[in-house]
């Protein structure tokens, strides 16, 4: 295809898949399957890499991800994003109606509206084309998170309307829904991690990563709620709110048009409720002046609008009796104390279980046998404990301490220093380990084998079938045949799925390996850096924190992984299995020249011209290497703009040669 061509198609792509996008999440239907509006965005991102000059910054193609910043750039917002007043008290919502009452001297419409518990971003649209997306900050100067926002397919990244002004500015809040944020938290104790505590600081984590790829894996979403231009196009906020959802944003359904503060506290009540239905955390009601010019009219204090009020939730909290403590072990040999509980209704479920976390949480809750605590569900979705009521505690109760060895196979328990969890040393011998890590291996995001689950996992252990990873290759006809609930058609769907994971990329099978703090994305990285699983069990620390995303946490764990000679025999045994440990010919970058040949790179900044994994590419393309820190040995540091201070005076003091984008160019075309 000529260029011309490829430019039409380009174009005519982009269309298409913004008409779809707007389809979907502004309408809720859909003209073409999942797996056709796939298709459509491959051929796009394929065409656009073969015409890089044509990619716009509203292309559906920017939903994908694949920036890479080090530092945040600051932008002062146009109009101040101040805080609102709260309350958590009927009466004050009514003492807020009378004041504005009193300033207007008429009976007030008001709009009342969920208030979402997430991030708070304003969108700039200059000419219809998303520009800025930027935090709150301190109301008055906020962080430039654009190329993460473009990954939220709910935010139009161009207007399709007609009807818009020059510039204008959209109001919203980026939530994580909480399927992805149980999902996150999930694959994290998977892989050894803390947990997150609450979607709200799962999404600001998320809006500040540094690698946009990561954050459209997240599934972030966004609601609006205000619309902002120099000349109002608009009588009122409800009209605002109709407007936006007609150029293609998303506007929650559950705003209300109030003509009384009666009609107010129905609707606060109504929500009390019902919020805990919704697919994400909610933490109040906003009410806001419905006229636009009476809001003009009222004007702001010093630090919020005197038109609008918050009214908050109060935390969710019921009391009940502790009846046992349990503990469980994972894969990784942590040790997670769980509180037996007295059903108790609370937020809308029936809570039987708390988790405790870990021993110091004991000892901060000053935990006691039969103690009657207090737990709470606001803004969290996993119960919480958060203290014992003291005027319930029965006199003489024994004080509850962590056990010392491991409630499965009675090992003594030990703990890492700088870690607040307990651990059972015997992974080879500790039966929830041992069939933890099988369960991993097996799960979708790893080798995806179809027909074994968990329970069958259970079964092959306690039968003397499987004792690690491996011996799944080595299952026969005969040993499933025997086994309770097999059938002939069993038998075979799960001997199908072992041979069918054989083909599974290596990225994931690095992940499926289970070395601890080993995720998804960082084995993508060390596979894409190391090409097959030899280079990453000969790579020293140093080596290894030159991977892209690879941290000293995650080096020490890779080298102590390998240092053991069962894993080493599990490889190989994985090896002999047919099993994939290398990158296959399409996935390994091919070389351009080995002009950098020896040469080693630290890149830092924002550039005008490459995103920084384009320059990574370029360097590897050409025998260079990348690395993630400054020291003596390095060659060149390739400096954009706003680079870290620390790094520069670093590379001055070490004489280390810095160049610039262009001086890089001259250097790679010499």
């Amino acid at each position: 295809m000529n260029k011309s061509d490829a430019l039409l198609r380009i174009e005519a792509l982009s269309k298409e898949l913004h008409y779809h996008n707007n389809l979907y999440y502004q309408q809720d239907r859909t003209e073409i399957t999942d797996f056709e509006f796939d298709a459509l965005l491959a051929e796009l991102i394929e065409l656009e890499s073969l015409f890089p000059e044509s990619i716009k910054t509203d292309s559906p193609s920017q939903r994908v991800g694949g920036t890479v910043v080090k530092a945040f750039n600051s932008i002062t917002h146009k109009y101040p994003m101040l805080s609102l007043s709260n309350t958590y008290s009927e009466s004050e919502i009514r003492e807020f109606d009378e004041r504005v009452q009193k300033s207007v001297g008429r009976p007030v419409e008001y709009v009342c509206e969920m208030k979402f518990d997430g991030v708070a971003m304003s969108l700039t649209y200059i000419n219809g084309i998303l520009t800025h997306a930027v935090t709150r900050g301190d109301g008055v100067r906020g962080d430039d998170v654009t190329h993460n926002i473009k990954t939220i397919k709910s935010i139009p990244l161009k207007i399709q309307a007609s009807d818009i002004p020059a510039e204008f500015e959209v109001r919203g809040e980026v939530y994580l829904p909480y399927e992805m944020f149980e999902r996150i938290n999930k694959e994290r104790e998977d892989i050894g991690e803390a947990l997150l505590a609450n979607p709200r600081n799962a999404a600001s984590g998320t809006v500040k990563m540094q690698d946009s790829s990561i954050v459209a894996k997240r599934s972030l979403d966004c609601f609006v709620y205000s619309l902002l231009q120099d000349h109002s196009t608009t009588a009122s906020h409800a009209t605002s709110l109709k407007k936006l959802k007609d150029w293609g944003f998303r506007v929650s359904d559950s705003y209300k048009i109030c003509t009384s503060v009666d009609e107010i506290i129905t609707y606060i009540n109504y929500w009390s409720e019902a919020r805990f239905k919704l697919p994400l955390a909610t933490d109040g009601i906003v009410i806001k002046v419905n006229d636009l010019q009476l809001q003009s009219e009222l004007g702001m204090t010093a630090k919020s609008p005197r038109w609008a009020i918050a009214y908050k939730f109060k935390a969710e909290e019921a009391t009940t009796p502790i009846i046992s403590i349990e503990y469980q072990v994972g894969r990784t040999g942590a040790v997670t104390p769980v509180a037996n509980l007295k059903p108790v209704h609370l937020a809308g479920t029936t809570v039987k279980r708390a988790t405790l976390h870990n021993a110091n949480e004991i000892d901060r809750l000053d935990l006691h046998e039969g103690d009657t605590i207090f737990v709470e569900k606001g803004g969290e979705i996993i119960p919480k404990i958060t203290r014992v009521d003291l005027s319930k505690r029965i006199s003489n109760s024994k004080k509850i301490n962590f056990i010392k060895n491991c409630p499965v196979c009675d090992s003594n328990l030990i703990r890492v220093e700088g870690e607040a969890a307990w651990y059972c040393p015997n992974e080879k011998g500790c039966a929830p380990q041992i069939t933890g890590k099988i369960e991993h291996f097996i799960q979708r995001k790893a080798m995806n084998i179809d027909g074994i689950g968990s329970e069958t996992i259970e079964l092959l252990y306690q039968k003397g079938l499987i004792k690690n990873i491996a011996d799944l290759y080595a299952l026969t006809y005969e040993q499933l045949i025997s086994l309770d609930r097999f059938g002939e058609k069993s038998v075979t769907n799960a001997l199908n799925g072992i041979e069918a994971s054989k083909n599974t990329p290596f990225k994931s099978v690095l992940f499926a390996i289970g070395i601890r703090f080993v995720g998804v994305n960082g084995a993508e990285k060390l596979a894409l850096h190391f090409k097959n699983i030899e280079n990453i069990q000969n790579a020293s620390k140093q080596a290894l924190l030159e991977a892209p995303e690879i941290g000293d946490k995650i080096a020490e764990s890779i080298i102590e992984w390998f240092s053991i000679e069962e894993n080493k025999v599990i490889l190989q045994k994985l090896k002999n299995a047919g099993v994939r440990l290398e990158l296959s010919e399409g996935e390994i970058l091919v070389k351009d020249s080995d002009i950098f040949m020896g040469k080693s790179f630290v890149i830092s900044g924002v550039f005008e011209k490459y995103e920084r994994d384009e320059l990574k590419e370029i360097i590897l393309k050409n025998g260079g290497k990348v690395n993630s820190g400054i020291t003596g040995k390095l060659d060149y540091l390739v400096a954009g703009e706003n680079m870290g201070p620390a790094k520069l005076e670093k590379a001055k003091k070490l004489n280390i040669k810095i160049i610039s984008e262009s001086e890089f160019e001259n250097l790679l075309n010499s």
